[in-house]
């Protein structure tokens, strides 16, 4: 049986992901360490107006409200029995709305990194973080998930145990990875590292990509070092709206809807065919970047001079493969 991500792949030339989820469920109450994941329980009408949202927005697929919901990070808030309720009614409620949209919605569930350092490096061994991703898989699998969506992951080891774990569940799944380090992710692969990591998986993912990272700029520039790679499977994009800024005692990104649409015009003439927000992405930011994308003629391919003009300058000069050298500049307004 083909899954709903990739049937709907096969009929479209673009998936319109989700925004943020702690940006919105912030913005709905929660406070600064507390986890999202009991809001499952907790506030479920919260979390259905989460994933609402973004189907209102025109978002094709929504993430669960399930990011934490492995047993290390839940163990922090003493909630490591509940990985499996937790993770089941996250999905739950998302089948629910999407049931309820009227058109075809992918439910993804979201398996975020376990928060400790794999071996030899820290405690971590591959056979507990398979363990802990297939415990949380089938909690969402019995929720009713399209799909498993393993997201801003650093480790290879880590993406390879997610992998291994979407197996044992018998479960469709994709996954990213954050390049937030000199365009590599913080146990240093690179874009080309992420590809030949994916390409030699023997359980291969629907689709894989990046997310988060620094902006969009630097996220867009990873993404041309995956297509530059000539990769088989889809390439995901999901950037965050703008740059964190601390105003007023909050987080804030300086990325307007009318910037983000812009990147998802470039995304998709990047490469990209899943197409989302991540950090401070709100409804707002996806109804224009639904617009933009329907509206869109795709033209070539966009170069690094194009992006840093239209979002905004890179972090670093290079991509991390030191052959990607972004163009040197000097402070410069961003076109929105």
């Amino acid at each position: 049986m083909t899954d709903a991500l990739t049937r709907h792949l096969e009929t479209h030339d673009w998936v319109l992901a989700d925004g943020a989820t702690g940006t919105n469920l912030f913005n709905m109450g929660l406070q600064s360490g507390d986890a999202p994941e009991f809001w499952n329980v907790d506030q479920p009408d919260k979390i259905r107006a989460l994933y609402k949202g973004a189907v209102d927005a025109g978002s094709d697929m929504f993430l669960t409200n399930t990011f934490g919901g492995n047993a290390s990070r839940l163990a922090l808030h003493d909630g490591q029995d509940r990985v499996h309720e937790l993770n089941r009614v996250g999905a739950e409620i998302g089948r629910e709305i999407a049931d309820a949209s009227g058109r075809a919605i992918i439910v993804a569930g979201s398996m975020g990194p376990t928060g400790e350092i794999m071996a030899p490096l820290g405690p971590l061994t591959f056979e507990r973080a398979v363990e802990m991703f297939h415990e949380q898989a089938e909690g969402l699998k019995d929720g009713g998930a399209d799909v498993l969506w393993v997201e801003t992951i650093s480790a290879p080891d880590e993406y390879k145990a997610a992998a291994k774990a979407a197996e044992l569940a018998g479960m469709p799944w994709c996954g990213t990875m954050s390049f937030d380090t000199a365009g590599r992710t913080m146990m240093g692969l690179t874009s080309e590292g992420l590809v030949d990591l994916v390409n030699a998986l023997p359980n291969k993912p629907v689709a894989f990509g990046a997310n988060c990272g620094v902006g969009a700029s630097d996220l867009l520039r990873t993404v041309l070092g995956f297509v530059a790679k000539g990769p088989e499977m889809p390439v995901i994009a999901k950037g965050n709206a703008g740059i964190p800024k601390y105003v007023e005692g909050h987080i804030h990104y300086d990325g307007t809807p009318e910037l983000m649409a812009r990147y998802a015009t470039l995304a998709r003439d990047a490469g990209a065919r899943i197409i989302g927000g991540c950090c401070g992405t709100t409804p707002e930011h996806l109804e224009k970047m639904r617009a933009a994308l329907e509206a869109h003629t795709p033209g070539p391919s966009p170069s690094l001079e194009e992006i840093a003009a239209t979002l905004g300058d890179f972090s670093s000069a290079s991509d991390g493969t030191g052959e990607n050298e972004a163009p040197k500049r000097t402070r410069r307004r961003r076109k929105v």
